[in-house]
């Protein structure tokens, strides 16, 4: 009986102490999204930490925030925009400090932070950039190039050598191990396969990649230029020298202004703004600043009821299955694409639509399904779909449901193709672990998709067939979308990507630009001049943020061990071969990225 007693208080302490604890998260949560908008003092400099990634948006996570303060409002195109256009309009702002490293934005995500910067630029404030001991990349330093001054560590890291772009190959690692992949595609471009098929990419693989690099490599250039007052041709030039001694490099040339530690860039700031040695340098961070009104900042805050709704889509597209036990990015599925389109049309206020797309593309399925949700709402208010940094295979196919395509010049898009790859593991089971199949069926073609015996001729055939017939559905939804005929969008399609500017040339999108253009594209076309943006999915409330947070928290300490390109190329080999049986594929090549 004692013992029971015991055990019962036990029980009851337990689930008292869980309501304590969620008592006092619920308090902490709720005064921490009370807090009062922030001073802004006079004569103040705006600091802007800005490392690696610089998504489109960022979605606030209290819950996050309550276990890394530092966390706070996270640096997003969106959240940078709004940002700088206060500080631009904002008397007590004098200027601002960019505090920067190792940047690892797309470049299409990167040329939109540039021009927010520029457009800040233009109040003929200040701006500095410095680094620390980690150093820059060419993509911190891209935006870099903006600045008034450059500061670096007199010994830190200072890449400037030129872009690449790594592809990874499983054909050995599957032979050692008994799996045949079994490829069925269309497309001599469509390249996403190959890692399983080849031990090389093939001629047309590295063609894109290779066009895709030089318009990368086309903008930087162009950037430095600007910064140094050389030419185009000189600073490619540059960029060939053997980077020994780089930094020393760097000053002599011009690419940086100075060697200073942090206090000493702090003294360069306090001389601008007329301040003694031993005065301290007023400073707001861009996490307390997010929290400073348009009103405050001295903007004028639209009072108009017309909406532009702005939906971000972003990742994979995928069925509503569940995800892969190493993905850490968010995924495109048509069940919850199709709520936030339902919110936005419902609300009578919003006059046009602007799809942002950024993803490599996905099941061939899904994307039917999200383009024709595109197209629904494309006959109730304007559709604009905007591309971010990728916008290829299923993330083309939605936005063919639009009204207008709008990509940035280097946004990654088209890849207008299809595949399915599946693997036979006859011989990993049979040989290597000694299992064995007997197979009993009822009808000729019961065990089409059984992946422990090689496919027959016919069902090949079938196979590919199937294959092909998604292929030109997709074509038809494009030559629909474009005002092309099957024939000509076959010219310009079979699985080849394009950058934004090769895109636009081959007829496949409308208007070169970024998120910004897009939107008053959709302002054009719904003849509207004063509006709000309502970005869509939604500000998760207190309870959801609460009750779905402790999981992504946990992912995250775990994926926080695992390198970024170990998860990626982990995330992407999961997802192929977990896919549902017979499914057909539209993706982008594994592991892209031009850094």
């Amino acid at each position: 009986m004692k013992f029971f007693k015991t055990f019962l208080a036990s029980v009851l302490g337990t689930i008292l102490g869980v309501l304590i604890l969620v008592l006092i998260l619920f308090a902490t949560l709720v005064s921490s999204s009370s807090e009062p908008e922030p001073y802004v003092r006079s004569s103040s400099v705006l600091t802007i930490s800005m490392k690696g990634d610089i998504p489109a948006r960022a979605i606030d996570d209290p819950f996050e925030e309550l276990f890394n303060p530092a966390a706070g409002q996270k640096l997003s195109l969106e959240s940078l925009k709004k940002n700088l256009e206060k500080a631009a309009a904002d008397d007590n702002i004098e200027g601002i400090w960019i505090k920067t490293n190792m940047v690892s934005a797309s470049w299409a995500n990167l040329e939109s932070a540039y021009k927010s910067i520029e457009k800040y630029k233009e109040s003929g404030k200040f701006l500095y950039v410095s680094t620390d001991d980690i150093g820059m990349n060419e993509k911190s330093y891209f935006l870099a190039t903006l600045a008034d001054s450059v500061f670096s560590p007199p010994e830190t890291g200072f890449e400037f050598d030129g872009f690449v772009a790594q592809l990874t190959f499983y054909r050995d690692m599957l032979d050692k191990i008994g799996i045949e992949p079994e490829i069925f595609r269309v497309g001599r471009y469509k390249s996403a396969v190959e890692p399983f098929l080849q031990t090389s990419s093939s001629p047309e693989s590295r063609q894109q990649i290779s066009e895709i690099l030089e318009a990368t490599s086309a903008v930087f250039i162009e950037a430095v230029a600007k910064k140094t007052g050389r030419s185009f041709n000189e600073v490619n030039a540059m960029l060939d020298s053997p980077p020994v001694n780089r930094l020393d490099y760097a000053l002599e040339t011009g690419l940086i202004d100075a060697f200073a530690f942090e206090d000493e860039v702090e003294d360069v700031i306090k001389n601008r703004l007329g301040l003694d040695e031993d005065d301290d340098l007023k400073t707001i961070s861009f996490r307390r600043y997010s929290r400073v009104s348009d009103r405050s900042a001295g903007l004028e805050a639209s009072t108009a009821s017309d909406k532009i709704a702005v939906i971000y889509a972003s990742g994979a597209i995928l069925p509503q299955l569940d995800g892969s036990p190493f993905a850490t990015s968010p995924t495109i599925t048509a069940d919850n694409f199709k709520k936030q389109l339902d919110e936005a049309t419902k609300d009578d206020n919003v006059k046009a639509v602007v799809v942002h797309i950024n993803s490599p593309g996905g099941a061939a399925t899904t994307s039917d399904i999200l383009w024709h949700h595109i197209k629904q709402a494309s006959e109730k208010v304007p559709v604009v779909a905007a591309m971010g940094s990728v916008a290829a295979s299923g993330g083309y196919y939605m936005a063919m449901g639009a009204d207008t395509v709008v990509a940035a010049e280097n946004t990654i898009t088209g890849s207008i193709g299809i595949f399915n790859l599946l693997f036979n593991a006859q011989e990993l089971m049979e040989e290597k672990l000694g299992i064995d199949y007997e197979i009993l069926k009822t009808h000729e073609y019961a065990d089409l998709l059984n992946l422990t015996t090689p496919f027959t001729e016919q069902e090949s055939r079938i196979i590919q067939q199937n294959v092909e017939s998604g292929y030109e559905t997709f074509l038809q939804r494009v030559a629909e979308a474009r005002g092309m005929t099957r024939d000509e969008v076959h010219e310009v399609a079979q699985g080849r990507v394009y950058t934004g500017v090769t895109a636009k040339e081959a007829g496949l999108i409308d208007i070169l630009g970024d998120l910004n253009r897009a939107i008053e594209v959709a302002a054009e076309m719904a003849s509207i001049e004063d509006y709000q943006l309502d970005s869509y999915p939604k500000q998760k409330d207190l309870f959801e943020t609460l009750f779905s947070s402790a999981n992504a928290q946990m992912k995250s300490w775990v994926h926080s061990w695992i390198p970024a390109d170990v998860q990626s190329e982990l995330n992407n080999f999961s997802m192929l071969l977990k896919q549902p049986k017979g499914l057909n594929w539209m993706l982008l090549p594994v592991s892209f990225d031009a850094n």
